[in-house]
């Protein structure tokens, strides 16, 4: 499989905690550059795609997220500022991030991957547009797989990861099959 591009979530799969932290005071995970790295030697490119409701409560601004992921030398970012029960179209678990990104790149969603610590958003949203489907056990990943697991129940994903690291090198050797 010719992968185009790998969406990654913020908060509990780059680093974090899970919880909302503002990028001045963000660290990433010490194997989440190594990841990123391995993305861009094999010149796929990596978009980050996350949820940041504290926007639209002034705790942070987008520019302090673009920023950030321009800092991790994310080739893109795509960011809903909103709440989830706003009505928009791009809080995960809604495609909008990844239809925008498709249109921008000219993306075959279906030749993606998506990873990400939470099913109910990250999978859901990566099913939605049959893109592959990785989950990691970093940040809320095993809670989403265990406790809460019922939220996405009708939708398996591709791989269960420890965290990115092994994430990418697991569908890196999948495309070489």
């Amino acid at each position: 499989m010719n992968i185009e591009a790998v969406f990654v979530d913020r908060d509990g799969t780059i680093g974090g905690t899970g919880h909302f932290i503002h990028p001045k005071d963000f660290s990433l995970y010490s194997f989440s550059r190594a990841a990123l790295q391995i993305l861009k030697d094999h010149n796929i490119k990596s978009f980050a795609c996350t949820n940041q409701h504290r926007i639209s409560r002034g705790e942070a601004t987008l520019v302090d997220f673009y920023k950030e992921f321009q800092s991790f030398e994310f080739d893109d970012a795509f960011i809903c500022p909103h709440r989830s029960d706003d009505d928009c179209h791009c809080h995960k678990p809604k495609p909008g991030m990844l239809l925008e990104a498709s249109q921008k790149y000219k993306l075959d969603l279906t030749k993606t991957v998506f990873i990400g610590d939470v099913g109910s958003t990250e999978m859901l949203a990566a099913h939605s547009v049959g893109a592959m489907k990785v989950l990691v056990l970093t940040g809320w990943g095993y809670g989403s797989l265990n406790q809460y697991r019922d939220n996405w129940a009708e939708i398996e994903p591709d791989y269960v990861a420890e965290n990115l690291l092994d994430a990418v090198k697991w569908f890196i050797g999948k495309s070489k099959e």
